[in-house]
């Protein structure tokens, strides 16, 4: 009852959207209601009686408890999360509030406590310790549910691992960061390397400093999404000063013209982009958004990195790591398990290759890790294994044999579609250009072994061979030919040593491009040619009937084989004479 008499004895604000009366407490998840409304252009409902209204929020202690706990912007606390994009845009009741949109308002209490759930649960609200993040007693409860990845996801700058070549102290970056002064931004790196993660952070630093903050993921949202949440991002601005955030994952998804919906409020400050790609920038995004945009460029993990972030989910997780030479039993410093579960243990070694196999890829390393550890626990048995001195070990023991099966294999980045694609065939390239053929059958077997078309590798040494090779080598050209033709007779994987000869022959080759400069002369000659071409010579001309004879068509021609002398005749217009292509220049 104290709560409720203090509820009624809080100053009043009025809603500057429906004109309702409300402790300043509740000004804020209110307005969330009814700037909802206000997005999708209804009316919100407005109370002739304002007195019932306070009734309301200080009605029954249960339910005025709950109210108390609804975070203030501001606070410290989270801010509400609009849940406008979680559902159909008919659909606009949130489970546990029948009324919809328009009574929002009314199911505050219940909102708040999913809220509460959902802050508990998520990575933005765990900015302190990763190993009280994870609930539960044994390793199996704490990995029940979410996956690891998403479980010990950092909540703070100061968990971030990697990327300090970006994040690191005294960035450009990291000072905007704590300054709450968060440029537009397209995060593009690898898969794994901590875009979505620094959007979390962002997100958590921004609620904490009363800035609004919406996810809309490409895969799923339509352009009605995005000119919903600025719509609502207008509203707020224009109402409560409140500045909104909107991040798009995998914002590449999205075409041209959907891009474009962001243009006009990038560049007025309606809401601030932040968008995370795999794939670049340069390619996929529009231009006139790029330059409304700063793109930060996230590099995969480190191998130190990947041990560091997997030594902190092992800790988490209550796991203990053996050395090579460490004696070790089943009773002394075993697994912080508090109950009967066999304590589990895993390899220092394990460890090393799982963050080596999992190329720079958090999510791959932490999955991985878990997946394994499932395994070995649901196997039901205990893992009796020797030591260098021959002592047994009692519990879960997890090897890098088991790490390794839980990943698979090594996880090769290559997109077919992507950058990697040109970033390989480029490689290639080059490497027998330059005559390594070690590195020229390193970069066909990434490829090859990445997923790539044998037949696309095929046309590009049909390419090679005329351009890089030439006449240094005529055979080159047939090598290459008949490299394509047996790739397409007998596919993958057999063809695979097919190139492979291919590639080693063309490395080993010598290399002129004489043909290739002086054709690249021709094309710029004829680009740059002021006024019309030149017409073709008459001698040179066709003259298959006797009008075209009467015009000179094909007259003063010396049909070469008939002369056993070399015969001086022009074959270039008037006014090129003298040009020498394959020198470049004018002789």
């Amino acid at each position: 009852m104290e709560g409720a008499g203090a509820q009624q004895d809080a100053p009043l604000v009025c809603c500057p959207v429906c004109l309702w009366e409300l402790p300043a407490a509740h000004i804020n998840s209110h307005l969330d209601g009814c700037l909802q409304d206000a997005g999708r252009g209804g009316e919100p409902e407005r109370s002739p009686q304002p007195s019932s209204k306070k009734m309301r929020l200080s009605g029954p202690p249960g339910e005025s408890s709950e109210e108390e706990e609804e975070p203030e912007v501001g606070s410290g606390l989270a801010a509400p999360v609009f849940p406008l994009f979680h559902k159909g845009r008919a659909a606009a009741a949130t489970p546990g509030t029948p009324g919809g949109a328009a009574g929002a308002h009314r199911g505050a209490p219940a909102a708040a406590a999913a809220r509460g759930q959902e802050r508990g649960a998520g990575p933005a609200a765990r900015p302190g310790s990763h190993a009280a993040a994870l609930s539960g007693e044994t390793v199996a409860q704490k990995l029940e549910g979410k996956p690891l990845a998403d479980k010990l996801r950092p909540g703070t700058l100061g968990d971030y691992v990697g990327q300090d070549q970006v994040l690191g102290e005294q960035t450009l970056l990291r000072s905007l960061l704590e300054a709450h002064e968060i440029p537009s931004l397209v995060l593009w790196g690898p898969p794994g390397c901590g875009k979505t993660t620094l959007a979390h952070i962002i997100a958590s630093n921004s609620k904490k400093n009363g800035t609004r903050f919406v996810t809309l993921s490409a895969t799923s949202a339509k352009t009605n999404d995005v000119r919903d949440v600025i719509k609502q991002a207008e509203n707020e601005k224009r109402l409560l000063k409140r500045k909104t955030i909107l991040f798009i994952d995998e914002i590449h998804r999205f075409n041209k013209s959907q891009q474009d919906t962001f243009l006009p409020h990038v560049e007025c400050g309606t809401v601030t982009l932040i968008g995370a790609t795999t794939e670049n920038p340069s390619f996929q995004v529009n231009s006139a958004l790029l330059s409304r945009c700063r793109v930060i460029v996230l590099e995969k993990l480190s191998v130190e990195a990947m041990e560091m972030i997997l030594m902190r989910a092992i800790t988490s997780l209550g796991i203990r790591v053996l050395g090579q030479d460490e004696q070790h039993t089943s009773s002394a410093n075993g697994s912080d398990s508090k109950s009967s579960e066999s304590p589990v243990y895993i390899e220092e070694k394990a460890i090393s290759t799982l963050a080596y196999l999992c190329d720079g890829d958090a999510r791959t390393g932490l999955n991985g890790l878990q997946l394994a550890v499932q395994a070995r626990l649901t196997a039901g048995k205990t893992s009796h294994q020797a030591s260098t001195q021959g002592c047994s070990v009692g519990g879960v023991f997890i090897t890098e044999d088991h790490v390794k099966e839980g990943l698979q294999r090594s996880h090769i980045l290559y997109d077919r579609a992507g950058e990697e694609h040109y970033n390989c065939i480029s490689a290639l390239h080059k490497s027998m250009r330059g005559s390594d053929e070690n590195a020229s059958l390193y970069w066909l077997a990434r490829m090859l072994e990445g997923g790539e078309n044998p037949l696309y590798v095929a046309r590009r040494l049909v390419r090679f061979a005329s351009e890089d090779i030439g006449l240094a080598d005529p055979l080159a050209l047939t090598q290459a030919v008949a490299a394509y033709q047996g790739c397409h007779f007998i596919g993958m994987p057999e063809c695979e040593v097919i190139l492979a000869q291919c590639v080693v022959y063309f490395a080993r080759a010598p290399k002129s491009i004489e043909v290739y400069s002086a054709y690249s002369n021709v094309k710029a000659c004829l680009r740059n040619h002021q006024g019309p071409l030149p017409p073709v010579p008459l001698h040179l001309r066709n003259a298959p009937t006797r009008l075209m004879k009467d015009l000179g068509y094909g007259k003063d021609y010396k049909y070469n084989p008939m002369y056993k002398e070399p015969v001086e005749q022009d074959y270039l217009p008037e006014e090129l004479k003298g040009v020498d292509f394959f020198k470049g220049q004018k002789i």
